[in-house]
């Protein structure tokens, strides 16, 4: 279950933010975003590239941004400076999913001493095959974007095209799911995911846990818009996130090969709107 608790904390302060921000005049925007991601996990393996595009999921999201260059208690621009005019501060709620399997040479097809092939058959690559889970993960949180461009220019349609570099920090609360179809000689372990003899021979008791968490994660994208109307945008933006924990995927099996935390890159095109 997710610990909203947390994130309703997290979501309170940036609205306590927001409200202090609204006083100093600044304009608003709003959208929504979705798209395809890849997720990178322990499952698999690093840079097998059946891995890597087999472990693909989507997320959908709700940004808002706060526009420096724009003043909406008197519908007119502020002050005229670099900051003011070149970026934005950008606040997401949003929400990922990707269905997660071992995939590649370890659970793939092998090729004998006397050149035939076929699909593995151990022990091992059966415990991998039949483990799979789901990475469920939502976040909040804040991202400042810098526009390379002028955003008064944009805004006033000197160029239709407006590209951005963003860097920030999001609070992630994760539920993964976790299961197993292998087929234990003891009956009464079949399918019980808190019996190590379902997953993989070679990683410690424990490497295996869906229990709900919390971690902090940053992220970072490269991405631009494009005027659609005096008061809309449509945006492409592609991001790279990585989790401060490893555990978001429900696996953490701490082999030597296991160095790094779970991350995603997701590619995803949105729809913003100006409120005047």
């Amino acid at each position: 279950m997710l610990n909203l608790k947390h994130l309703a904390s997290a979501f309170c302060l940036l609205f306590i933010f927001q409200t202090a921000s609204a006083q100093l005049g600044f304009s608003h925007e709003i959208g929504v975003i979705t798209g395809p991601l890849q997720f990178r996990s322990d499952f698999g393996s690093r840079d097998d590239s059946e891995t890597n595009f087999g472990n693909t999921g989507f997320g959908i999201g709700l940004v808002h941004y706060l526009n420096f260059s724009y003043r909406a208690d008197c519908n007119c621009y502020t002050a005229d400076t670099y900051f003011n005019d070149h970026f934005k501060l950008r606040n997401e709620l949003s929400w990922n999913r990707t269905n997660l399997e071992h995939l590649g040479e370890w659970v793939g097809n092998r090729t004998n001493p006397d050149g035939s092939v076929e699909l593995r058959n151990t022990p091992e690559a059966n415990q991998l095959r039949g483990h799979t889970a789901i990475a469920k993960n939502l976040d909040i949180g804040t991202q400042l974007e810098f526009y390379p461009l002028s955003i008064r220019s944009f805004q006033s349609f000197g160029y239709k095209i407006a590209p951005f570099v963003s860097l920030g920090v999001h609070y992630t609360s994760f539920s993964p799911e976790v299961r197993t179809d292998y087929i234990n000689p003891d009956p009464t372990a079949i399918g019980d995911i808190t019996d190590a003899s379902n997953f993989y021979s070679f990683w410690e008791a424990g490497s295996v846990d869906s229990t709900p968490g919390n971690t902090w994660s940053m992220v970072a994208s490269a991405g631009f818009r494009y005027k659609v109307g005096r008061l809309a945008d449509v945006m492409l933006d592609f991001r790279w996130q990585y989790y401060f924990s490893d555990w978001v995927d429900g696996l953490n099996h701490q082999l030597e090969y296991n160095k790094y935390d779970d991350w995603l890159v997701w590619l995803n095109v949105g729809y913003i709107y100006y409120l005047d």
